[in-house]
């Protein structure tokens, strides 16, 4: 009998969202992943011109190094940034380098928390909450968006920019995809057109600031020495995140 499926080191990682918007018969629900440390396989994926190009590359690589029986696909947007600095930790180490106005400043990943949240406005198993637009006054619920739904929204602006070059329908898209219902109207006819035609911009604006607050996430922000002393940065995550030294 094989003892270790996986011949090498693995981690344990906190979902920032605990698991409680997924369903109790979802191993995501214990709020943990466990994850393996990045090999030569995993370089190669960073490599791969064809995953780069269509914009796959970080899921690809993410799918390799998750150990957990899990569906990739119903990771919140959250969770799967914990990942993200996961692996950067496991495969090259906490300290990350980057530019930023010109200069170098480095960042030890280790020290990122994740944001805190209202646990209870979070009911176990239910990706479900219900928000009331200060200004029209209607009351629409709302889910937090996974990958699944992220890149279901992606295939439609693609389609939707093939049929009109000049669009951009970005925003009204991911709100058509993370509005359940309004005012308990659960038709997705009537939430597409209540996004496209009765959707205040102030309302919208509102919305989006709650979400940006109440969904769990990792705290992306972390103050750096500059020459102009300490400030707070928005750490970006791209390619290089993972491998600088990577010419591509």
């Amino acid at each position: 009998m094989e003892e270790n499926k996986f011949k090498f080191p693995t981690e344990i990682v906190e979902l920032p969202s605990k698991g409680l918007v997924y369903p109790q018969d979802n191993p995501l629900s214990s709020g943990k992943i466990e994850m393996k440390y990045m090999t030569a396989k995993e370089e190669d994926i960073l490599t791969n011109q064809s995953y780069i190009q269509n914009g796959t590359v970080l899921d690809k690589l993410l799918q390799s190094l998750i150990v957990s029986k899990i569906d990739y696909k119903d990771l919140i947007v959250g969770d799967k940034n914990a990942l993200l600095i996961a692996a950067r930790v496991l495969g090259y180490g906490k300290d990350y380098t980057f530019t930023y106005r010109g200069e170098e400043v480095t960042v030890n990943l280790s020290q990122l928390d994740n944001k805190p949240f209202n646990e209870k406005e979070f009911n176990q198993g239910k990706n479900e909450f219900t928000f009331k637009l200060p200004n029209s006054g209607n009351t629409i619920t709302f889910k937090l968006l996974t990958h699944g739904d992220e890149s279901a929204i992606e295939a439609e602006i693609k389609g939707l920019q093939k049929i009109n070059k000049n669009a951009s329908p970005e925003l009204s898209t991911r709100l058509k995809y993370m509005i359940i219902s309004i005012n308990g109207d659960y038709e997705k006819k009537s939430i597409r057109e209540f996004v496209d035609n009765e959707f205040l911009a102030m309302d919208s604006r509102e919305f989006r600031k709650h979400i940006k607050q109440m969904q769990p996430d990792v705290n992306l922000t972390a103050a750096v020495e500059t020459n102009n002393g300490v400030e707070d940065v928005e750490i970006p995550i791209n390619l290089n995140f993972f491998w600088p030294d990577a010419s591509i």
